[in-house]
């Protein structure tokens, strides 16, 4: 493969990956929480984890924050930007809060209430407006709303308020801002959900307007469903606006990035590296993390993302695209797969070691971590306060 180290610097260079502020803090499943002495409970926590995150990386510069766990109306701007600063790490996509009130329970833009629905969409403006003061660029959104039984809801009039919501809020937006909506094929909902697969979100996000792109988790897809084929779809639409990192057994399972299926990472990666290649221009994607561990050491796994992630990019970098090209023209399957496989096979480690020592950073960032004593400190420090939680968990 000619040229590949060159290539792959560069690559690595340009991979930013943005971490999730709920991802340091005690989460749980519907049956429970399982606490961590280590587990932020405030911003100012969650920023210093995440700089911790990105200070053995070296790729982890924003922090996606969640506004009703986060910054809650009434926070002080200037105090997360404080913060911001402190701990090198900025204030990156902006997550508005859309089903956790109970007024929610029938759904948020989706609700049959018109007070629900403005409810809703104050709240998405209010998350705008941080955005902006926060100069953060993308606002995240997941909707909940979606119905358990036939008969339940009018699904063609809960697409039209989700439209009439989503214009609404895209007006809202100054010139650089994004939305970004994901989907979700079910859960909560298990009858129907109003977002529930990539073709439903790309006729939301192009009727919301020209600042909209359609957001995909790889957690939530069914089984076998062939996600570098929902990317290349939106790469050839320009819709393709971020993703949310993480995998999955059956369903949302919020495993760490490639722990299941890393070959099926590295084939959306391969997506993108060809369409930029064909292209000659840098596809605009918002990589991102969404995943929160209950079992996992929550700083140590995001780690170990950051890593696995950085990896089979690298690897996706190998790919030979004029190769490539000559092999699927001229129909040789075997050869056109090689391609993929060989890349794949790489081992890529020792290179990203040597790219680390030349950005200043531990050729091994999770040995480097756990040599540093932060995780025994801040688990002594917090240990006491998530005692008294316990109760309420």
């Amino acid at each position: 493969m000619p040229e590949y180290p060159d290539k792959l610097e560069q690559a690595l260079n340009d991979f930013a990956i943005e971490l999730p502020s709920w991802g340091f803090a005690n989460t749980g499943t519907r049956f429970g929480k399982f606490l961590q002495d280590c587990a932020a409970s405030s911003i100012e926590e969650k920023f210093a984890d995440a700089g911790q995150v990105h200070r053995f990386t070296g790729k982890c510069p924003t922090l996606a924050l969640h506004v009703e766990w986060d910054v809650p109306q009434g926070t002080p701007v200037s105090h997360v930007r404080e913060l911001a600063s402190r701990y090198g790490v900025r204030a990156g996509a902006i997550n508005p809060n859309l089903f956790q009130d109970q007024m929610y329970k029938h759904g948020s833009l989706c609700n049959e209430l018109p007070e629900v629905r403005a409810h809703a969409l104050d709240h998405i403006l209010y998350s705008i407006e941080l955005a902006e003061a926060l100069h953060s660029r993308d606002i995240s959104l997941w909707f909940a709303d979606g119905s358990n039984y036939p008969g339940m809801a009018n699904i063609r009039r809960r697409k039209e308020w989700m439209q009439e919501g989503l214009r609404s809020a895209h007006e809202h937006l100054s010139p650089d801002q994004r939305l970004l909506v994901e989907y979700k094929p079910f859960e909560p909902a298990f009858y129907h959900t109003d977002l529930a697969d990539w073709g439903m979100s790309l006729l939301h996000a192009r009727s919301a307007g020209p600042q909209a792109r359609v957001l995909v988790d790889t957690g939530h897809h069914y089984s076998s469903q062939n996600i570098e084929q929902i990317v290349a779809w939106l790469l050839s639409e320009d819709m393709l606006g971020g993703f949310h990192f993480n995998d999955r057994r059956y369903a949302d399972d919020d495993l760490t990035l490639g722990s299941i299926d890393p070959y099926q990472v590295f084939r959306i990666f391969a997506e993108i590296r060809h369409f930029e290649w064909e292209t000659r221009s840098k596809a605009d994607i918002a990589y991102m993390i969404d995943q929160s561990h209950n079992v996992k050491n929550k700083i140590e796994a995001m780690i170990q993302t950051v890593t696995t992630a950085q990896e089979l990019f690298a690897k996706a970098a190998l790919l030979d695209h004029e190769t490539l090209e000559h092999h699927r023209n001229h129909h040789n399957i075997i050869d056109a797969e090689n391609v993929y496989k060989d890349a794949f096979a790489t081992d890529v480690r020792p290179i990203l070691r040597e790219w680390r020592r030349g950005q200043g950073l531990d050729e091994e960032p999770l040995i480097a971590f756990r040599k540093s004593g932060y995780l025994e400190a801040i688990s002594k420090e917090r240990k006491g306060r998530h005692k008294e939680s316990a109760a309420y968990a």
